[in-house]
């Protein structure tokens, strides 16, 4: 279905849309700007979605399980020790 729209665009849109469809790019520029709109639809899912997904991150995170400050060290300290000897580096 088609809705017919009255807008507005700046002297400089309107010269890039058009070369576009003189390019042969777009048939139109109602195909122009309904391809703008879709990448700024998607562009727009995404970035909904990704910061729903850091929102999940930071909740599991900030409800998760905690360690002590000896228990990060004794951890950070193996890592770095795996590290070590995986690439055969003297302390």
């Amino acid at each position: 279905m088609s809705v017919k729209s009255s807008i507005s665009l700046t002297e400089q849109q309107d010269a890039f849309a058009r070369s576009l469809v003189d390019n042969g790019r777009y048939s139109s520029l109602s195909s122009v700007l309904q391809q703008g709109l879709e990448l700024l639809r998607q562009k727009t899912e995404a970035e909904t979605a990704e910061a729903e997904a850091l929102r999940e991150l930071l909740h599991r995170r900030l409800n998760g399980p905690t360690l002590s400050d000896d228990a990060m060290a004794r951890a950070v300290d193996d890592m770095i020790e795996r590290k070590r000897r995986a690439t055969r580096v003297d302390p």
